[in-house]
């Protein structure tokens, strides 16, 4: 599957030009993603310097981009900052999904997240999922009223 994430608010918190604090268990995802086969692309508003810094950030982190800000080609070799080059550029990705802080209904936690695309469900079913687990936990049995 070919994910694109977006980087502030997503990945780390929102701290624009600077690079936030990373988000709980982010990196660690998206490395799990990454050793599941997943191509990942770095979707963001940076560009240029903050761009770079975003994905030096990162790859410190031991996340690797095919692309960053640019769809995904295989039969092309362009890498990332590809769009200066590339006269027929579109914004629009070839991608399966996105991971974004601006979804409707906002960011799902990242344990959330690798379950959705690791076992191929919707947010709905996972939703689902976890409303019928806690529905199943039993509460304390309550007195009845005319045992007072």
């Amino acid at each position: 599957m070919t994910i694109a994430v977006d980087f502030d608010g997503t990945i780390v918190e929102h701290r624009y030009p600077a690079i936030g604090k990373e988000l709980p268990f982010a990196t660690a995802t998206l490395r799990q993603l990454m050793a599941d086969g997943h191509k990942l692309l770095l979707w963001s508003v940076r560009e240029g310097d903050t761009l770079r810094e975003a994905i030096e950030w990162c790859n410190e982190r031991g996340v690797r981009f095919y692309a960053a800000n640019t769809y995904l080609d295989e039969d092309d070799n362009e890498s990332i900052d590809t769009m200066d080059k590339n006269p027929n550029f579109s914004r629009k990705l070839k991608v399966d999904c996105f991971i974004d802080d601006r979804n409707v209904g906002g960011l799902p936690d990242w344990g959330a997240i690798y379950q959705i695309i690791s076992r191929g469900i919707t947010y709905e079913q996972y939703l689902e999922e976890q409303m019928r687990d806690d529905s199943n936990e039993e509460e304390p049995k309550k007195k009845p009223w005319w045992k007072f």
